[in-house]
């Protein structure tokens, strides 16, 4: 194997995870630095390597770039429509109709003309370059609104746009690529509506059975369980290929109807296989940006000037908005819902290698002037990336879809002690919201000012109706260690790994259950508290307790008044809350908020103390006002 090969495969992985992660650390979206990576490893480099890049597409895969660039992609669109639930479209399915139909054709029309004026391009190739910008594209929605966390329904109507309007884009592209190669009007017109035509019926065509085949495999358990994500994976590059074959570009409606059906059947369970889907997609999306950012030319990108920046914000200020309010004209749609919508409309991987593909195509033809479309593609990548990518969050937050950072907590249990835990919580100015499938106790807790949903948390139901907006973690708090662990599982998507909290399970004995770290949240309240710790603590009277610690009532002042407590949770001076688990180490500090659990008997000063300040108090010569009581000390 030649070295080099091997150690620029390397590199693409290395770089592209390094960039997500980096992403995470600084809490910015990912695609900024996936793009940032690609140019300084591709065109950037070739400057101090004379004319070498560090990452050379072409020279690394050759042919092979867009076969794999076209599987990658559908794989990211499969993925995306197995998290597309149709219960979703009850709340916003005219938006999402109507951003994928109206808007696109708006979107199609003003941005064609917005090419020929100010890009120059001829009327053709114009038209070609509108059809390819309707796409947004889930590689860059998903994670900026996994980054941004918009309420619902602007989240669900995002998604859903991102996703459906990737194959519906690429389909108005390949038809007016038919047009341009057409001889003549008729048959230009006779070439779009059959176009049409056999890009619905055969794309929904195999992605239906496709999707049937896979349910029926699953079904029969023709497959063993560990082959489920590998034979997935062939029926959906079978689907793009064979598709493909058929009518260019309609495997991507192939794979994404494909998605869809599977999830939304209730035949068998898909679960492992988004799971599976879901890791591939971090791994293919950085890979992707990755290569297609190193090809660019920065030579082209310059030659573009001006024009292609103007062309940019037309499309932001001017496109956007109008495609926007045509789509959303006469909806439930508040105005500031209308404006975020209008404010997020990035150009991603799909975009890119469909403009790529056409620009093969074109130059076999001979039409020199699709050189051009490459270099304006990834302009438009480069703008609405970096613009929406920096200020998506902003403007959520200013137009009040989205909180910055939510610090709330989703509760799994409602019982006595959990409602506690959310009452002290809520007092502290977080949301609380409290899942159970007993009636009874949601009702109780929503007597007591906090907010519940009834039902399994899981449940299908629990992803589509529950209204996340302002909460950032779970703690699952029943009593059974398996249904709070598989909580962990079920909620990890929303919430992320890193904020999934549970009670630490326990067998019989005393033994401590051996779940295994990845099927399970983080370990509340310290090393050895179970539900059954804390329920025996409040049989005997202990309570749930909000301390401000300061200067004067420091944390060992407060451990000789509440000694043996368990610690629950540290409100921090800017406000983020801090969940104690089995391996934290904060020691609470002067400023700072703490909610234990501390047992009655230490709640008030002791006999004892009382006697030593009643004999200091007459023994005093001075007339100074006593001592307060040190029960008092303690912020409630």
């Amino acid at each position: 194997m030649n070295e080099s090969v091997l150690y620029a495969l390397a590199g693409i992985i290395v770089l592209g995870i390094g960039a997500q992660w980096i992403a995470w650390r600084i809490k910015i979206p990912s695609i900024l630095l996936l793009l940032t990576t690609g140019f300084i490893a591709g065109p950037i480099s070739a400057y101090f390597r004379d004319g070498a890049r560090v990452i050379d597409p072409d020279g690394l895969l050759g042919e092979l770039l867009f076969p794999i660039v076209s599987i990658s992609v559908a794989i990211i669109l499969f993925e995306g429509g197995l998290t597309l639930q149709l219960s979703e479209l009850r709340v916003g399915g005219k938006v999402i109709r109507n951003l994928t139909t109206i808007g696109a054709l708006v979107t199609f029309v003003l941005a064609s003309i917005g090419a020929h004026f100010i890009c120059e391009l001829s009327w053709q190739i114009s038209l070609l370059f509108g059809a390819i910008l309707v796409v947004t594209g889930p590689t860059v929605i998903q994670p900026l609104l996994r980054h941004v966390r918009p309420r619902a329904p602007v989240g669900s109507i995002l998604k859903w746009e991102g996703i459906v309007i990737d194959p519906i884009g690429a389909t108005l592209a390949v038809l007016v690529f038919e047009v341009i190669l057409a001889s003549g009007p008729q048959e230009a017109a006779a070439a779009a509506v059959l176009g049409v035509v056999k890009t619905l019926v055969i794309g929904i065509g195999i992605g239906g059975a496709g999707a049937v085949i896979l349910i029926v495999v699953i079904r029969r358990h023709w497959v063993p369980e560990f082959l489920d994500n590998a034979v997935t994976l062939s029926i959906v590059v079978v689907a793009l290929a064979g598709s493909n074959r058929l009518m260019p570009e309609s495997g991507l409606l192939a794979v994404t109807s494909m998605g869809v059906i599977l999830a939304n059947q209730r035949w068998v369970a898909v679960r492992h296989i988004i799971e599976f889907k879901e890791n591939l997609r971090v791994l293919l999306i950085s890979g992707l940006f990755i290569l297609l950012a190193a090809r660019v030319e920065l030579s082209e990108l310059q030659a573009v000037g001006a024009r292609g920046a103007i062309f940019v914000a037309v499309l932001m200020l001017v496109v956007r908005p109008l495609a926007t309010l045509a789509a959303t004209f006469r909806t439930d749609l508040t105005i500031r819902e209308r404006l975020f919508i209008a404010w997020l409309a990035p150009r991603g991987i799909v975009a890119a290698s469909v403009a790529s593909i056409f620009t093969l195509e074109l130059q076999h033809e001979g039409v020199t002037e699709a050189d051009a479309l490459v270099p304006l593609t990834f302009v438009v990548i480069i703008g609405t990336v970096a613009i929406y990518g920096l200020t998506a969050s902003w403007v959520a937050r200013l137009l009040g879809v989205a909180k910055a950072n939510p610090q709330g907590a989703l509760i799994v249990g409602a019982h006595g002690w959990a409602r506690e835990i959310g009452a002290a919580l809520v007092a502290e100015g977080y949301d609380v919201l409290l899942v159970d499938t007993n009636p009874a106790r949601i009702a109780t807790g929503r007597l007591d000012g906090l907010r519940g949903w009834y039902g399994s948390i899981l449940s299908d139901e629990a992803h589509d109706e529950i209204d996340f907006d302002g909460l950032g973690r779970i703690l699952a708090l029943t009593p059974n260690g398996e249904v709070n662990s598989l909580a962990a599982v079920h909620m990890t998507e929303i919430f992320g790994r890193e904020e999934i909290y549970q009670l630490e399970p326990r067998e019989e004995k005393g033994r401590v259950s051996g779940v295994p770290k990845h099927l399970r949240g983080r370990f509340l309240f310290g090393a050895g508290v179970t539900w059954g710790t804390i329920t025996d603590r409040v049989a005997r009277g202990a309570i749930v307790k909000r301390t401000k610690i300061t200067e004067e009532f420091g944390w060992d002042r407060f451990l000789e008044l509440y000694p043996d407590p368990i610690r629950l949770f540290l409100k921090k001076e800017d406000g983020t809350l801090e969940v104690f688990t089995s391996r934290t180490k904060t020691v609470p500090q002067a400023g700072q908020t703490v909610i234990a659990l501390v047992d009655p008997a230490t709640d008030r000063p002791s006999a004892k103390l009382r006697a030593q300040k009643a004999r200091a108090a007459l023994e005093s010569a001075d007339e100074s006002e006593p001592e307060p009581d040190p029960a008092e000390e303690p912020g409630q």
